[in-house]
């Protein structure tokens, strides 16, 4: 896969779909590699025209790493925010939101459609918030605002993001049983994952990259975040959110949230959907991200 410097760091990316199709820009979620959006995914935003762009974010993946900073000391940064300072971390979402801007730079490419899941949506709101120039449509999946204000995750969700379970050198099947488990807690109980292909998830996802270090701070970046609803309420692309009505990490809240908070936003909600990507609602996301599409679209005109 390409690698370009952008924003200051090396960006690992890849392209699918037809040189002059309009660009669609995928941005994944906490500590998720850009192979999370899964290649059959990719093939039927492709086959509706569109030049589909997903990349690893900072830390992750095969994209620069930032080791050096260390990890991220929780507990004073928890305590620097409750007091109203702001926290000392690594770096920031606004910076991945950077970063995502400065590979269509380095890309070539002027406008784009963002997509963004989880973590990936807070970062493609920013996007669309900060760099509207860049911003055909956006298209907010499974994410929130950061109002504290809103229901927090189940806590068998917060469990999955702290309990990364067993050192994979030390004893990797109870690494993959640990993952396994994870997603069921976190997944769609109207689409169960098969377990079977999870395991064969994570060791790809594993023996592509394994950077603990970089969930950790990528976390930090989320969790020291400050509200975006002043921000949202700035953005002027074409808004679809899109939420599971059963997501135990990212209540259904937050994308009501969202789509309150962003002028025009149009929440689509999916019955039966936690917060995972299920084959099955492959073509369900689709079909709010073209909406997305359709609406700049028609705005053009």
């Amino acid at each position: 896969m390409p690698k370009v410097r952008a924003h200051g760091i090396d960006i690992e990316y890849d392209i699918t779909g037809p040189a002059d199709g309009e660009p669609l820009l995928l941005i994944m979620g906490l500590g998720a590699q850009m192979t999370r959006w899964p290649q059959p995914f990719l093939d039927k935003l492709a086959a509706q025209g569109l030049r589909v762009i997903r990349f690893d974010n900072r830390d992750v993946g095969l994209s620069e790493k930032f080791d050096h900073a260390g990890v991220p000391d929780f507990p004073t940064m928890f305590k620097a925010l409750s007091e109203g300072r702001p926290p000392a971390v690594p770096y920031s979402l606004d910076d991945m939101a950077a970063d995502a801007a400065g590979l269509l730079d380095a890309l070539g490419i002027a406008r784009a459609h963002i997509v963004g899941a989880s973590l990936g949506g807070m970062v493609a709101q920013l996007v669309a918030a900060h760099y509207p120039q860049h911003t055909l449509s956006l298209t907010s999946i499974m994410s929130s605002t950061g109002n504290r204000e809103l229901p927090p995750a189940a806590p068998e969700a917060v469990g999955v993001l702290n309990n990364r379970g067993p050192d994979p050198s030390e004893d990797f099947e109870g690494y993959l049983d640990h993952g396994v488990k994870g997603a069921y807690v976190v997944g769609s109980p109207g689409f169960p994952p098969d377990p079977e292909e999870v395991r064969k998830r994570i060791r790809s996802d594993f023996e592509r990259s394994y950077s603990p270090q970089g969930f950790t701070r990528q976390y930090a970046a989320a969790a020291s975040s400050p509200d975006r609803r002043p921000k949202l309420a700035t953005i002027t692309a074409p808004t679809v959110v899109i939420h599971g009505a059963v997501d135990p990490l990212v209540p259904l809240a937050g994308g009501k949230d969202t789509a309150d908070n962003i002028p025009g936003a149009e929440l689509r909600v999916i019955e039966g959907m936690g917060h995972d990507f299920p084959p099955a609602l492959y073509d369900t996301v689709i079909e709010g991200i073209l909406a997305a599409v359709q609406r700049a679209k028609a705005a053009a005109i």
